[in-house]
């Protein structure tokens, strides 16, 4: 026997959503599951399918929890990330306390994926989805994100942003970013006040919302201390270990001068110090290293990382309980959390 929706009718399956659409079930299981990639205009299909035969309110949304309202969907890049499993380690306890169902999204960096795994949590009608991490400065990705914000407002549900910037006035969404550039300036005046003045900036993201708050602290306070800092110096790449261990070995093969290196992310400087370590570089004695996050790997390289430390935690906990509580805290829909930098081994006075 079938089972049965409130409705009375008999619930509708993957086989009959692929039919409706005219696609095969592993295309609708893929459509289900966020997987990428899935052309657009069929996933258009698959959801108009799922709408028309009730598909996901009936059952498997049921299947989730029994219920179309208590759970809260957590979307980030890569949950083996120290990053990002920490702030999930927020999310998951504020919804527990609240009691929701955690359901976890990876999108693996990819603006599609983001917004595919967005609009099927709409579907799902998830309380909150909670999306973490940088936005990438696309117009046309920032406008179907606003459009998901206003549509699942519609639903009753509520589009976070957490770590990334507001998307506009009047968009309704719940804000929680930490003062990413501000740490960032913290952690440049203090290599400058060091008496560093050959500053290695690694990890420059072009597009990336993070990477353009972090550059703009580091540039800021350079020229809030009457310095300049040399372009040329300011590499491109991505927020990887791999990645700062090639960019940092380049820079000691081309003979640059620098004094100090300020990573993008704790990963990116853990990889710089593994590539000074192989190349005869000594940190702190030849080159100060700093990084960004202070995830626990932080304290263990060698030497501890100076850093900038963010609530992650807090971060996520605040998501939460701002989503869910919206309607009594519609004032504070937008915070900013404080970040602050930690002094430890990996950076002193150049020459003492």
């Amino acid at each position: 026997m079938k089972p049965t929706g409130s409705s009375g009718k008999d619930a509708s399956t993957v086989r009959d959503v692929a039919k409706r659409a005219g696609v095969s079930a592993s295309t609708v299981s893929r459509v289900l599951g966020g997987t990428y990639p899935v052309a657009t205009a069929t996933r258009t299909r698959v959801l108009r399918a799922m709408r028309e035969l009730d598909y996901v309110v009936n059952a498997h949304a049921r299947a989730l929890g029994g219920s179309t309202n208590k759970s809260v969907a957590f979307v980030v890049d890569d949950v083996t990330g120290p990053f990002y499993a920490h702030i999930a380690r927020g999310v998951e306890e504020q919804a527990s306390a609240e009691g929701r169902l955690c359901m976890l999204c990876t999108t693996h960096g990819d603006p599609q994926r983001v917004l595919a795994v967005v609009e099927l949590m709409r579907e799902q009608r998830a309380d909150a989805v909670i999306v973490v991490g940088g936005a990438w400065e696309d117009r046309e990705y920032q406008e179907r994100m606003t459009h998901f914000a206003h549509a699942l407002d519609r639903a009753g549900s509520r589009l976070v942003l957490v770590g990334r910037p507001p998307l506009g006035e009047g968009v309704p969404a719940t804000v929680v970013e930490y003062d990413n550039e501000n740490g960032a300036f913290a952690m440049t005046t203090h290599l400058l006040s060091l008496g560093h003045r050959r500053i290695a900036f690694v990890g420059k993201v072009p597009g990336l919302s993070t990477s353009g708050q972090r550059i703009d602290g580091f540039l800021r306070a350079h020229e809030t201390l009457g310095f300049e800092a040399d372009p040329e110096l300011i590499v491109e790449g991505e927020f990887t270990r791999s990645f700062g261990y090639r960019a940092a070995a380049r820079l000691v093969a081309s003979g640059a001068e620098f004094d100090a290196v300020f990573a993008a992310t704790d990963m990116v400087a853990a990889g710089v110090l593994q590539a000074l370590r192989e190349g005869g570089v000594r940190v702190p004695e030849d080159v100060s290293v700093v990084g960004y996050d202070d995830i626990p790997v932080a304290i263990d390289l060698h030497p501890a990382l100076t850093t900038v430390s963010i609530p992650h935690e807090e971060l996520g906990r605040t998501a939460v309980r701002l989503a869910l509580h919206r309607e009594e805290l519609p004032d504070a829909q937008h915070q900013m959390l404080g970040t602050h930098i930690v002094v430890r081994g990996s950076t002193r006075r150049p020459g003492r």
